[in-house]
């Protein structure tokens, strides 16, 4: 068998041969995108390695410096060496929706540019116009605040620009709802089950979508350390403790966060497993953290039919009991369960 390691650039791909025949690509999204395409559409294998873990295969190599040939060898050499690499696949439907997504935060995040930058000025023309907070998304704050600038037409420059940043910052709000509104018709005839989980609406369904794939992660576990949920063991001799995981997908984790911020809020069940977190002295922190790992991975994950546990759906088992223990499978924590072989 030949694996063949691929090094992705704009204008060039450098591939290196070795071993298994399957296509190892390092996992650089924007230039491997048509790439992966062509490979899957030939029935060709095609597995994802970390750009991470290609230079930590690099870094260990007998050969010195860098090239798109070292580089290529090493993503071949990583494949081999690590099994379990996610494979790729491409779904038109889910990549549709991933542009939706991007496109809409990116969209969001220039009118925050916007906005703050017009309240430097407005603040630099007179400190009482400038808006409460999070509030220029609206057409009256909006047409009011572009009305009162005509008070200020000595300063013709300055208010100019402001009226420019007014206009600007309702065009995008007006598409950043035309958006939403897509991507909630999107997402809600890919994902009912995703949508049924207390805590999740169209745009956190979306983005949980467009960065776990259906079926991709093998386990509850893989999706957790994929999310950055699991917590990375720091034992040594006699102490055996975990600490706070910064590493894996933060867009996936930040949507995790919104589910549990919604699910304390709104959902008895999760409000109870905080509470019952807290009184085994835990922080307020410390039991969000342990409702995202304990829920967080299985209930996502049997929403995408990617596992089952005791014949029920995980989300199901879930609701039915909130106490999840087992930490190193991630799996249910009722007696039942724990005694189950694992399934597949």
């Amino acid at each position: 068998m030949i694996t063949i390691g691929i090094d992705p650039h704009k204008d060039t791909h450098t591939a290196a041969a070795v071993k298994t025949r399957r296509e190892a690509l390092e996992d650089c999204r924007h230039v491997n995108g048509r790439l992966e395409r062509f490979l899957l559409a030939a029935s060709e294998p095609v597995i994802r390695v970390g750009t991470r873990m290609t230079a930590r295969e690099r870094r260990g190599a007998r050969t010195v410096g860098k090239s798109d040939a070292i580089d290529a060898l090493a993503v071949a050499r990583a494949a081999l060496r690590e099994p379990d690499l996610p494979k790729a696949s491409h779904d038109p439907r889910l990549r549709e929706l991933k542009l939706l997504v991007d496109h809409r935060e990116d969209l969001v995040a220039e009118r925050t540019a916007h906005c703050m930058r017009l309240r430097w000025h407005l603040h630099d023309l007179d400190s009482g116009l400038e808006p409460f907070g999070r509030t220029l998304d609206r057409e009256a704050i909006r047409r009011g605040l572009s009305q009162r600038l005509g008070r200020y037409r000595a300063h013709g420059v300055l208010v100019g620009i402001c009226r420019e940043l007014l206009t600007r910052i309702g065009e995008i709000t007006r598409r950043v709802v035309e958006l939403r509104a897509e991507i909630g018709a999107m997402v809600r005839p890919l994902a009912p089950a995703l949508l049924a989980i207390p805590g999740i609406g169209d745009l956190v369904a979306a983005r949980i979508l467009v960065e776990t794939g259906a079926g991709r992660f093998r386990s509850d576990a893989a999706l957790a350390r994929h999310a950055g949920c699991a917590p990375i063991e720091v034992s040594s001799g006699r102490t055996n403790r975990h600490r706070l995981s910064r590493l894996g997908n933060r867009k996936l984790n930040a949507a995790l966060h919104v589910v549990v911020l919604t699910q304390a809020r709104v959902h008895p069940p999760a409000r109870a497993y905080i509470t019952k977190k807290q009184a085994e002295g835990k922080t307020t922190k410390e039991a969000f953290r342990c409702l995202q790992t304990s829920s967080g991975s299985d209930r996502l994950s049997s929403a995408s039919g990617a596992r089952r546990c005791c014949g029920a759906r995980l989300d199901t088992a879930w609701q039915n009991c909130t106490d999840v223990s087992s930490r190193s499978s991630y799996r249910c924590g009722r007696a039942s369960c724990r005694a189950a072989p694992p399934p597949g």
